[in-house]
């Protein structure tokens, strides 16, 4: 009997052993590096069409001298001296649209493999975060310092990434969003701790501050007079505790959602407020994408996304699948059957109506929410915007010139013009044809590189590669448990 247990013990001990020692080798097993394309001095692409983002024309057979990261020369084909040694790209046939820019998203620590290749592959050069930490570093979410790092990495062509455009405060939502532990100036529950809070995140260089739903009313409006003060705006969601006119009033820069008008009693009140909005300048990032996914998580043609591949196993376990089934039984129950159906299609007659008075749209898609897939959803949120009534030229603004125009910065970005930045997609067919048409990506310009074909499937494949290996999942897991942000989130 004791040498049965001794036995038992001993294989016990063992096992623990293995498991620790496997997981050791998980979390300290290195990262997967991905090689950038071969910098040239000269791109030229030659005889190409022209999508103009502003007037909607097609400027047909174009020749484009690229250098460095800058627009230098655009001319009529056959026009423009090809420079020795440049790299030289046939655009015969292609179309030309400027980056596309997801306004919307949440990175992470794990970004770098699990969704800059993505972005770069469908063509998205440009992201607003909506993310942030709570005055320390945080195991999985990531702040201004780490996105800035990224852009300076960028420029020094070191990295494979999206330009981060404005940095973005944690989501402050008042008391219930803070872990213990932190400065109480986060939970914003005094009118007093808006000083300390603008000052906290203008010392970490942020542009804004993302506002949640439970942000008290005094703290709110007192934040919308000082951060100015700071050189900072507010963004986001609109808290419960205000109306929609107040905080369109007091200048709210953008508001975040298709949910936005769902509570607003009468068509003639929400008309009146995206008038108001039009008149503010105030913008409007519906993320149709996340109404859609509610709507749609009991349909297997749905959830059965081939780009579930893109996604590590850890996340579809802990966080996507309980979403999932969630949504699953309300779309089947007796009560909430239809009822995501309804907000979405209601949301899109918001969309129609804003953009028929000049309100002033986004395109936004919320990575890292359940089904959001990097760069791909960005295709599959033009395709919803056309499909509320915009035209294919206003779906391609919302994730073009308009963003551009939001940062403050269309003089260089979001249009192809001689001296603007060379962030460019090039086509197989003209979206201004058909929207659907931004997803036939035959090449990438982003910081003066260029992403052919197989440089695009490369960076695919890679983060297939990475979302499936077991020691980025195991990485992943540890973040997610590690992060208070990410406990606070998920006990809320």
């Amino acid at each position: 009997m004791k040498k049965n247990i001794t036995r038992f013990i001993l294989m016990a001990c063992a096992f623990v052993f293995s498991i620790a020692l496997v997981l050791s080798c998980a979390l300290f097993w290195p990262m997967p590096k991905l090689a950038l394309p071969v910098k040239y001095r000269y791109v030229f692409i030659k005889s190409i069409n022209i999508v103009d983002v502003v007037s909607g024309k097609t400027l047909n057979k174009r020749d484009i001298l690229i250098r460095g990261n800058t627009i230098s020369k655009i001319d009529t084909s056959g026009n423009l001296k090809i420079p020795l040694n440049a790299l030289v790209v046939n655009g015969s046939n292609k179309f030309l649209i400027p980056g596309l820019w997801d306004m919307h998203t949440h990175s992470n620590q794990f970004s770098e493999w699990l969704h800059h290749p993505l972005y770069i592959a469908n063509g998205v050069t440009g992201i607003r975060d909506m993310s942030g930490q709570l005055g320390r570093d945080d195991s999985y979410w990531v702040g201004s310092q780490e996105r800035l790092g990224w852009n300076s990495e960028i420029l020094e062509n070191k990295r494979i990434s999206p330009r981060y455009v404005l940095q973005s405060s944690y989501q402050i939502d008042g008391r219930f969003s803070v872990p213990d532990g932190y400065p109480s100036f986060f939970k914003l529950q005094q009118i007093e701790d808006v000083d300390s809070l603008l000052q906290f995140y203008s010392q970490a260089k942020v542009d804004f501050i993302k506002v949640y739903n439970r942000i008290p009313a005094k703290s709110y409006e007192k934040l919308l007079s000082k951060a100015p003060k700071y050189g900072m705006h507010i963004a986001g969601h609109k808290p419960a505790e205000v109306s929609l006119k107040k905080a369109i009033v007091l200048g709210q820069k953008s508001f975040e959602h298709g949910r936005l008008f769902l509570n607003e009693s009468s068509q003639d009140t929400i008309v009146s407020l995206l008038q108001l909005m039009n008149t503010n300048n105030t913008y409007w990032v519906p993320t149709l994408q996340t109404l859609k996914f509610e709507a749609s998580a009991h349909i297997p043609a749905f959830t059965n996304n081939p780009n579930l591949r893109y996604i590590t196993w850890i996340q579809r376990a802990l966080w996507w699948a309980p979403d999932v089934n969630a949504n699953r039984k309300r779309n089947l129950s007796k009560d909430g059957k239809g009822l995501s159906t309804i907000f979405y299609n209601t949301a899109k007659k918001h969309i129609k109506i804003a953009d028929s008075i000049g309100v002033r749209i986004m395109s936004g898609t919320d990575v890292s929410d359940s089904y959001i897939f990097p760069g791909f959803s960005l295709h599959k949120e033009l395709q919803d915007l056309r499909s509320c009534g915009m035209s294919s030229l206003s779906a391609l603004q919302a994730a073009t010139i308009n963003p551009a125009k939001f940062i403050g910065n269309d003089s260089l970005y979001g249009s192809i013009n001689s001296g603007k930045i060379a962030d460019m997609i090039i086509l197989t067919k003209n979206p201004l044809d058909n929207i659907e048409n931004t997803k036939n990506v035959f090449g990438v310009l982003f910081n003066g590189l260029y992403y052919d074909a197989k440089k695009l499937e490369e960076l695919k494949a890679f983060t297939t590669n990475a979302s499936s290996s077991f020691h980025i999942n195991v990485k992943l897991f540890f973040s997610l448990f590690n992060s208070p942000l990410i406990r606070v989130q998920w006990a809320d």
